[in-house]
């Protein structure tokens, strides 16, 4: 065999193995970066002894590569294809939130198990857990993790090497090296570009060693990694000259100390059973480190028939609890107040039966101030239900308001379900036909509360600060600090001046929602 010929086969072989070894692309990852090098120590070789010889070697060397690739070939396509399962099904739900609420209880609890997630408990349970496990996986706490698997498995079941003892006539090394990429969750994206360097892989004992390889990174596309305490980091798509993010650690003023004072919190725990079972912070930490008053509840999803056992859990000292639930639809909506203080008097709802079958509304009457704790309804998907929210809710809670003014001076909180003015929201200009943010809410919010004598007073004690209290689920923003403020204590103005401190809890987690708080001189 000539020189000629030896080339033409070595190029056969390269070819081959080349077809064999290539993994198919993964959804999740992409598979590339195959490298492959052959060396001829040395050209002289011409007789025909040692061409036939190199002929035989060439041919088993084939064959051997051949039956390793194969096996390479058929692991690949089941790690494919479990991949890709759940990355369709992740990505069906990542698109559609609502299909979880609407899932069967076998279900969801298949899902769970598809994603690693223990699946026990009872349906809201189930509901939660899932919920919980698509936040952080939008949100990108679980992304690391996911990268290091599919990366692990792409070494292992995809990498082949291949060296052969090298002699003094020809030497040939061939590796294919893998390198995983995983681009199906979209937090950080980055761009590399590869130098024009030529890639040596040689082997070093047990090691594959890549040489001469440089990379270069485009610093303008590479994303922040998420902060210890993302509030304290200005978020904001079009921020204004002035204004500063958030930090509670520094803002809050020091407490008082002649006990003359009520601390009010308030809370959307979008789940209070869920919540109870959450392995994160609790309520009894919140209680110990707050050391609040009262506490609202917002969405609590209870049933009637749930409350005696929820009693149950409530922490020592807060004997006094106050529970509505939704009859028009189970599950849903909900309040409640929890307060260490026993209250003058306790009313349910408006006092109108359109708007008091959800569970809104509870008020409790103290000595110097009623406490309105409230769950505006959302306008909804389409706006289905923006035209009740700013014609029949929020007028009526507005008279309502000031009916109890008459007596004594008010204080309203809850979930008010819009973002009042653009330093409220990260994204105002992409959110105004969004549930929350229409520019008939945001009048209705001021022609019906601000108006009308009620001060927003956390945007009173703080006018230039970005400072959010609800971060969604699906677009994963609390790591990144995207969100809304949609919670308030609005207090009637004779009592204003009399506000110590109005605050946000964003360091607390087991909601969309984080806590707030009132601490008002008495």
């Amino acid at each position: 065999m000539n020189l000629q010929a030896l080339q033409i086969r070595v190029k056969s072989f390269i070819n081959l193995s080349s077809f064999a070894a290539r993994p198919r692309s993964l959804k999740i990852g992409q598979l590339g970066s195959l490298r492959l090098r052959v060396m001829s120590s040395k050209r002289g070789v011409s007789s025909s002894t040692k061409s036939a010889a190199a002929s035989i070697v060439d041919d088993k060397k084939d064959s051997k590569l051949k039956g390793m690739s194969g096996d390479c070939s058929e692991k690949v396509l089941i790690e494919e294809s479990c991949w890709k399962v759940q990355s369709v099904e992740f990505q069906s739900i990542k698109d559609d939130p609502g299909k979880i609420e609407a899932m069967t209880v076998q279900e969801l609890r298949a899902t769970l198990r598809k994603f690693g997630v223990p699946a026990k408990g009872r349906k809201g349970d189930l509901v939660f857990a899932l919920k919980h496990f698509m936040g952080k996986q939008i949100d990108g706490e679980s992304s690391q993790e996911l990268e290091e698997r599919v990366s692990f498995n792409s070494r292992e079941n995809i990498s082949l090497q291949k060296n052969t003892k090298r002699t003094s006539d020809e030497s040939c090394v061939v590796s294919i090296n893998t390198v995983s990429e995983v681009s199906g969750f979209k937090q950080s994206k980055r761009r590399m570009k590869q130098s024009p360097v030529e890639d040596e892989i040689v082997k070093v004992g047990t090691e594959i060693v890549t040489t001469k390889r440089k990379l270069s990174i485009k610093t303008d596309d590479l994303v922040t990694l998420p902060q210890a305490e993302p509030w304290t980091v200005l978020s904001h798509k079009k921020p204004q000259k002035g204004w500063i993010p958030y930090n509670p650690r520094t803002m809050r003023p020091a407490p008082l100390t002649d006990g003359n004072s009520v601390k009010l919190m308030s809370w959307n725990v979008n789940g209070l059973r869920a919540l109870l079972k959450f392995e994160g912070f609790s309520a009894l930490e919140l209680a110990q480190r707050e050391n609040f008053d009262v506490l609202c509840l917002q969405e609590t999803k209870l049933q009637e028939k749930d409350v005696d056992s929820i009693k149950q859990c409530l922490i020592d000292g807060y004997e006094n609890s106050f529970w509505t639930c939704s009859n028009a639809k189970l599950g849903y909506s909900g309040t409640a107040i929890v307060s260490r203080i026993k209250p003058l008097s306790v009313c349910y709802g408006l006092g109108i039966p359109d708007h008091d079958s959800e569970g809104r509304v509870v008020t409790a009457e103290f000595d110097s101030f009623y406490l309105v704790n409230t769950y505006v309804p959302n306008s909804g998907d389409g706006l289905k239900r923006l035209s009740y929210r700013i014609t029949q809710w929020d007028p009526s809670l507005s008279n309502y308001m000031k009916e109890l003014e008459k007596s004594k001076p008010v204080i309203l909180t809850g979930d008010l379900n819009c973002a009042h003015q653009e330093i409220d929201i990260f994204n105002p200009a992409g959110n105004k036909r969004s549930a929350g943010f229409t520019e008939e809410e945001r009048q209705s919010f001021g022609s019906n509360f601000l108006s009308k004598g009620l001060v927003d007073t956390f945007r009173k004690q703080h006018p230039n600060v970005v400072g959010y209290t609800y971060w969604g689920y699906r677009h994963g923003g609390r790591k990144t600090n995207k969100g809304w403020r949609l919670d308030y204590f609005l207090v009637s103005e004779s009592i204003a001046d009399k506000v110590h401190d109005s605050y946000i809890v964003p360091d607390v987690n087991g909601s969309d929602h984080c806590p707030i708080g009132l601490v008002l001189k008495v």
